[in-house]
């Protein structure tokens, strides 16, 4: 089977997107930021009438005509277009490729007979698009460097088996050459592709090496070049119209597990799991009510979901009743499915806790819960990070050689002797006598960092039991002798 691509360029493609919604009749370019300077980025059929051109400073097109009406780019808005084009493209074939920031690439191969003629595929593509107030120019061939050429350097179709005659009259820049190579090949005089292929390959690839081989080759068929279609995106999105409006709590329950239930099942399908979900609600007053649960883990089980809606979904103001409910998995995440061990059918102790700190977070927020990572360094003030548990996922383990109290603070002096440890000593106006004291464990300041607790130089530290009850956690300064508590154990 012979391979046919069509390929789609779309010259005006900034333009003619925001123009779509709002029709003009005047001169209009889309601009964009580039070294310091606005420059004209995209322009309408009249402003190219007038003689403007794309890279064209804004400041000379205004001097030129001043009443030249302009609009900032939105790269984003023009990828998302594009893709709604590709998606559009699939009525011609199911294997459609981006070509750049405004091309697309159909792979027509075994579907050109759909169609009286390859011209009339081309005819009946341009028309629809023309439709839509879209330019666009097309070529199709039997390679994607030949289609690309002819699109944008030529029109129509390059009949099977007769490339080189299709390809010869166009421009060496056709064969998609950078800037640089096509100045050096119009320096040497070959402008056409008739005149490179008329040029002995050895000579051509000893001056310019794989690259231009590589495109001459990929346009008349001698190495494969693919289309790589654009993948789906795949929507998490259920929706449940009701032919009676309702504003019970059991109701809207009832309804919110269904639309659930057809969620889970489509992230079990795809092994993917949602960490934030959003309901929205629809009222017979045309006003709306969202209810946003947001989990501390990938989930997909109706049953651990469900009930954390509970408490929102009581504080929902139904109206005079909600006629459509949507719900949508706005952040997902991979989630393979695991084979439990043998007889093991417990879920993990770790889904356990995040489950937790999901029902603890729909009441109060889960970035109001914290909790504490190892961090490497000595340095008790530095030895951990606090983090929101619900987005934290501990690298490292806490070492048990070396305890650390469960409360710390800023160091305070003590009022006592200066012996190792003191036998007594006063503290927040209060007197401690010592019954047992562990130590020392000596710390030293880290050289490369500055830090202005740590000028005082290394620190003995113990683990001191009083006989009031408290268990402190003192340290001993060498350099300057004084004794200091910093923390406290449980």
């Amino acid at each position: 089977m012979q391979r046919r691509i069509v390929s789609l360029w779309f010259p005006r493609m900034a333009s003619d997107r925001i123009l779509r919604s709002r029709p003009i009749h005047a001169p209009f370019a889309v601009t964009s930021h580039e070294k310091n300077t606005e420059r004209l980025y995209c322009l309408n059929k009249e402003a190219m009438q007038l003689g403007l051109t794309s890279g064209m400073g804004l400041s000379d097109a205004k001097a030129l005509y001043p009443d030249l009406l302009t609009r900032e780019a939105d790269p984003h808005a023009d990828e998302r277009f594009l893709k709604l084009l590709a998606r559009w493209a699939e009525r011609y074939c199911p294997w459609v490729g981006l070509d750049g920031q405004n091309g697309l690439l159909l792979d027509m191969t075994g579907s050109t007979h759909f169609f009286e003629s390859e011209d009339g595929l081309l005819t009946d593509i341009h028309e629809r698009l023309q439709s839509s107030r879209l330019h666009v120019r097309s070529g199709l061939a039997s390679t994607v460097g030949a289609a690309w050429a002819l699109s944008h350097f030529s029109k129509g179709v390059a009949p099977s088996g007769q490339l080189k005659a299709a390809l010869s009259p166009l421009p060496v820049a056709a064969l998609r050459l950078d800037e640089a190579t096509c100045a050096v090949l119009l320096r040497l005089g070959l402008r056409t592709i008739g005149d490179l292929l008329a040029t002995p390959r050895a000579t051509l690839g000893r001056r310019f090496g794989l690259p231009l081989m590589r495109r001459i080759d990929q346009a008349f068929g001698d190495q494969a070049e693919q289309v790589n279609a654009v993948a789906p995106d795949v929507s998490y999105a259920a929706r449940l119209n009701l032919p009676e409006p309702i504003g019970l709590y059991d109701d809207v329950m009832a309804a919110l597990e269904r639309l659930l239930v057809r969620i889970c099942e489509k992230l079990k399908t795809q092994e993917m799991g949602t960490r934030v979900l959003l309901m929205t609600c629809q009222r017979v007053d045309q006003a709306s009510v969202q209810v946003e649960l947001r989990l501390a883990r990938p989930m997909r089980e109706v049953a651990s979901i469900l009930p954390l809606f509970e408490r929102s979904v009581r504080d929902v103001d139904a109206g005079f009743g909600i006629d459509q409910i949507r719900l949508e998995a706005l952040a997902v995440e991979s989630l393979p499915l695991k084979q439990l061990e043998t007889g093991s059918v417990q879920p993990k102790k770790t889904d356990a806790l995040s489950d937790l700190i999901s029902r603890l977070g729909s009441r109060i927020g889960l970035e109001r819960i914290k909790c504490f990572e190892p961090a490497d360094s000595h340095i008790p003030e530095r030895s951990f990070i606090v983090s929101p548990a619900a987005y934290c996922d501990a690298q490292g383990e806490w070492k048990e050689q070396n305890l650390r109290p469960v409360r710390l603070f800023s160091p305070e002096p003590i009022e006592g002797s200066d012996k190792s440890p003191p036998d007594t000593f006063r503290w927040r106006r209060m007197r401690f006598s010592i019954a047992e004291a562990t130590g020392p464990e000596r710390i030293c300041p880290e050289w490369w960092l500055d830090d202005p607790n740590w000028r005082s130089g290394m620190r003995d530290y113990w683990r001191v039991e009083t006989r009031q009850g408290r268990r402190l956690w003192m340290f001993f300064t060498p350099q300057r002798p004084a004794w200091f508590v910093q923390g406290e154990f449980a």
